[in-house]
């Protein structure tokens, strides 16, 4: 990922100073292991831990120039200064088994960062939801407008849609949480189970069940898919913010700040700049999972053809999520939101959206649904073409009111009939909410 989409912390975990400083982390789990079962001596392991130290990535590059192979290049650069207790040093261990274990302590790692950018990002959209509870907009389907809602019910649709995708990730992770020190093709025939155990034990990782050369990438692809679903919710959160942010809504506006400018040639723009970066990002994150489902499938215990493209997609997948998480709480805290423009909004069509409590009013009457139908969208029909009022339309029309009468008409009409059931929805959140405290720090 580039810099301009890398956020610090997360960056420093996929640098490669980072990688090859959790190669050795593997590599000493591993000697303590074989201290553990008597094969190397314990002082050997006890001296290598305290001298080994993570090659540069200069030092590595510089030796792989030669050897072709980068796990054998930092083998040498690391055990080259280590003198005779240096022959212990990757015993017993084929590359994979470094890599991936390696690979799982990193993704432990990144996905802290990303479990920590959910819940920030969730306790803003709750802040916000609750902050507009009660503020009317119209609802829309097909992008035309259908019945009243509250922005503050949008939001709460997105804090649920944040918890799910939340907890997606966060199983996902779980089933990464495993490391493999079982040799070539996984038969422990240069190793031992309890090298791996002891070694797996020490980096708080589980021993994989069963591995080949490598771990298996279905775990790698369901957490890519995990990862991508979480981006398609922001994505989906992005987007809805850049329509009604469009100056014929108008209903919500970035942050802008003082000298900010929405473009070159044009002084007067404001345009909705993050949520189309957000946007953009969740394609880069998708085309990973897709990567993701294509490595699995591989040539017997193994073959390379998914190494290149996941030293690609891993860490750009968690780069771009956390830079997209971060983004998106600042854009929705800082979203300006204009009740008056919702309400403008809302009665520009006229009260067509009462057709449904109408139609259902009729209904109750004893009118049969097909007949009641036919005098809604009569009335609806001619409020549309005529931009004429469609509560007044209603009340003049006789075949309406020889079964209504004015208090059930006023009823009908009643804003306060589409918020009347709020509190359920926000109740449901708070228990969502309240179930269990953020956790991660």
């Amino acid at each position: 990922m580039i810099a301009r989409y890398s956020r610090p912390a997360m960056a420093r975990i996929w640098s490669d100073e980072s990688k090859l400083a959790r190669w050795l982390e593997v590599e000493l789990a591993a000697l303590d292991g074989w201290a553990a079962v008597g094969v190397v001596p314990v002082e050997a392991a006890a001296e290598l831990r305290e001298r080994a130290v993570p090659p540069s990535p200069e030092r590595v590059a510089e030796i792989e120039e030669r050897t072709q192979h980068d796990v054998a290049a930092f083998v040498d650069a690391v055990a080259g200064d280590l003198g005779e207790v240096g022959r212990w040093f990757h015993y017993g261990l084929t590359s994979s088994d470094v890599i991936d274990t390696a690979l799982s302590l990193q993704v432990r790692e990144a996905g802290g960062l990303i479990l920590s950018g959910f819940d920030r990002a969730l306790a803003t959209v709750l802040a916000r939801a609750q902050e507009h509870r009660g503020t009317l907009m119209m609802g829309r389907t097909h992008g035309v407008h259908a019945e009243p809602t509250t922005f503050g019910l949008k939001l709460a649709g997105w804090a649920f849609e944040l918890d799910r995708a939340e907890a997606r990730i966060a199983k996902a992770l779980e089933g990464m949480r495993v490391g493999k020190l079982s040799g070539a093709v996984g038969t422990y025939a240069a190793t031992d189970p309890e090298v791996e155990r002891h070694a797996c034990e020490r980096l708080d990782l589980e021993p994989a069940p069963s591995s080949t050369q490598i771990l298996q990438r279905d775990r790698h692809a369901e957490l890519l898919a995990a990862l991508a679903v979480g981006a398609a919710s922001l994505e989906k959160f992005a987007l809805e913010i850049r329509h009604l942010a469009r100056t014929e809504v108008r209903e919500v506006e970035e942050p802008f700040r003082r000298g900010q400018k929405g473009s070159s040639a044009m002084p007067h723009k404001r345009n909705p700049i993050v949520a189309e970066r957000i946007c953009g990002l969740a394609r880069v994150v998708r085309g990973a999972a897709l990567v993701g489902l294509e490595n699995v499938a591989l040539w017997h215990e193994r073959d390379i053809s998914h190494s290149s493209a996941e030293r690609v997609v891993i860490p750009d997948a968690f780069l771009a999520l956390d830079y997209m998480l971060d983004r998106f709480a600042w854009l929705v805290e800082g979203l300006v939101v204009r009740p008056e423009r919702m309400r403008r909004n809302l009665e520009s069509s006229h009260g067509l959206f009462f057709s449904q409590r109408l139609l259902l009013a009729l209904v109750e009457s004893g009118l049969g649904r097909a007949q009641a139908y036919e005098l809604v969208q009569r009335n609806a029909m001619r409020a549309w073409e005529e931009e004429q009022e469609f509560p007044e339309l209603s009340r003049r029309d006789t075949e309406i009111t020889a079964h209504l009468d004015s208090a059930t008409l006023d009823a009908v009409f009643d804003l306060t009939g589409y918020t009347r059931h709020v509190d359920v929805v926000f109740e449901r959140l708070s228990a969502m909410s309240e179930k269990e405290e953020p956790v991660h720090a």
